[in-house]
């Protein structure tokens, strides 16, 4: 049952997208926003919150999303099969970056 909801977690991304996580994400920076924004008014809180909400992340080198993770361990262990197969890619998808 265990294996069961471990693979479905992994696959969930695959099949519903980076959109979920992307909402996720843009609601936090419009409450980071939001919150920064406390005690401008007007013009100038619409501008603020445009610069804001604009801004790129100075985020370091984003870490590989599991589907590009899948890929790139599923091009790795190529050829192999079965039990082999399943433990090359259980050990390339837990390695981290």
């Amino acid at each position: 049952m265990k294996k069961s909801l471990a693979a479905l977690a992994m696959l969930l991304p695959l099949f519903f997208g980076a959109s979920a996580f992307a909402a996720n994400a843009q609601q936090t920076k419009m409450a980071t926003c939001n919150k920064d924004a406390t005690g401008k008014k007007g013009d100038e809180r619409k501008a603020f919150m445009k610069q804001c909400l604009s801004a790129k992340a100075d985020a370091p080198a984003a870490a590989p999303t599991q589907q590009e993770k899948m890929k790139t361990c599923a091009a790795s262990n190529k050829g192999k099969k079965g039990d082999d197969y399943k433990s090359s890619m259980k050990q390339c998808l837990s390695n981290k970056g």
